[in-house]
């Protein structure tokens, strides 16, 4: 598994628009996608995803978040600062879907 928290500086309208916008055109479900939780942070907005794979993290986010970022946001989606921390994920629990991995 494979775990990435990416904080934003930008308003989370841009986050509640972006995940507005995905959740229309893919659903609620992305391969490779176990968990995604966004949240407000004090100058943005911080989003926390554990993944099957990095694989599959990557391959998401190049043919389907930023090509959907670029639409929305246009020339400034560039220019969005954006840290990413990527981890391994040592325990996974989701008791409602039954996964304790």
């Amino acid at each position: 598994m494979y775990g990435m928290i990416t904080t934003v500086a930008a308003p989370i309208a841009m986050y509640d628009h972006m995940h507005a916008e995905l959740g229309r055109r893919v659903g609620p479900t992305i391969e490779g996608l176990l968990v995604h939780i966004g949240r407000a942070t004090g100058d943005g907005f911080e989003v926390l995803e554990i993944w099957e794979s990095q694989d599959q993290c990557e391959r998401a986010n190049r043919e389907t978040v930023l090509p959907v970022m670029r639409e929305l946001a246009g020339d400034q989606a560039d220019a969005v600062e954006q840290q990413m921390t990527t981890f391994e994920v040592r325990g996974l629990v989701l008791p409602s879907a039954s996964v304790y991995v």
